[in-house]
């Protein structure tokens, strides 16, 4: 496993591989690996042995544009050591791991946004979030010089936005949706639940009942009010929980409803402590017997 910890190195790598003519898939990450980011590896893996094989590469960047003022970079967990034997154990090819030094050159000005989608829902709560994480993510993009990418569903609106994103832009990356991994309590895998007290990791799983009582009412028929008043209800059980926002919107664009007809996606954010926890649901009405 070649480890490239600035650009150069990583072209430098592309370049060798770029002789053989084999597809390369990136999975990127902010490192403090768990098994949800392992299953992203696997699931890139899968893609490139469909194809007949190709080259894996994982990033590790804590990426600062993404991060608030006031937000958690200097806390966000890291793990190098722990990171890059997960990865050789996963058969990964190459990882890329630069600073941020590296990645934003002096006097950087060029951002890449989704503006609609990046301004709402978690937009909201984490102003310039998305446009720091979808320029990082072209940046990637263009240095890695991937064919494929994977990226996980708990994160919804990332996803929804990559995904526009690279329609937009006309880049030829296939973008890659892997559903949520979740802990035997439910609470969906993520590196901030190391940060959470003994206490708010107790209490976090309750956004994983939220959404199952949510999907049983989605497919029961249940009106968007009833549904928002029982997601609030189930949530209130864990006073430990601040609740941020619930949205529900369609699944295929983020777009408001007014009932529930087609596919919709339920977003829940609650912040236990200082951590800013977000998990997903996309729910199906049942047909109509006929």
């Amino acid at each position: 496993m070649q480890i490239c910890r600035n650009k150069q190195a990583m072209r430098e790598c592309r370049s060798e591989w770029r002789s053989t003519v084999q597809p390369v898939a990136l999975v990127p990450t902010m490192g403090a690996l768990h098994d949800g980011h392992l299953t992203l590896v696997a699931r890139a893996r899968d893609w490139l042995n469909e194809r007949g094989g190709g080259k894996l590469i994982t990033s590790i960047f804590v990426n600062p544009t993404q991060f608030g003022p006031n937000e958690d970079l200097d806390k966000y967990p890291r793990d190098e050591e722990n990171d890059l034997r997960l990865l050789r154990a996963a058969g990964c090819d190459a990882v890329f791991m630069p600073s941020a030094e590296d990645v934003y050159r002096p006097g950087s000005q060029t951002i890449v946004e989704a503006t609609a989608l990046s301004r709402m829902l978690i937009g909201r709560l984490r102003p310039g979030h998305f446009r720091g994480m979808t320029t990082v993510v072209t940046k990637l993009f263009n240095i890695t010089d991937c064919d494929a990418a994977t990226f996980g569903e708990k994160d919804y609106q990332q996803l929804t936005i990559v995904r526009q994103m690279t329609a937009d832009l006309d880049m030829p990356v296939d973008i890659i949706p892997v559903p949520t991994v979740r802990e035997t309590d439910g609470l969906a895998m993520s590196s901030r639940n190391r940060r959470l007290s003994a206490q708010d990791r107790a209490a976090a799983p309750v956004l994983n009942r939220a959404l199952d009582r949510a999907q049983e009412l989605v497919e029961a028929g249940a009106t968007l009010n009833a549904l928002r008043h029982e997601i609030r209800k189930t949530l209130a059980t864990e006073p430990r929980g601040d609740i941020q926002s619930i949205d529900i919107r369609d699944a295929a664009d983020l777009s408001r409803i007014n009932n529930i007809t087609r596919p919709v996606v339920i977003l829940l954010a609650v912040r236990f402590g200082d951590v800013l926890l977000i998990d997903q649901r996309v729910a199906r009405p049942l047909p109509n017997p006929q």
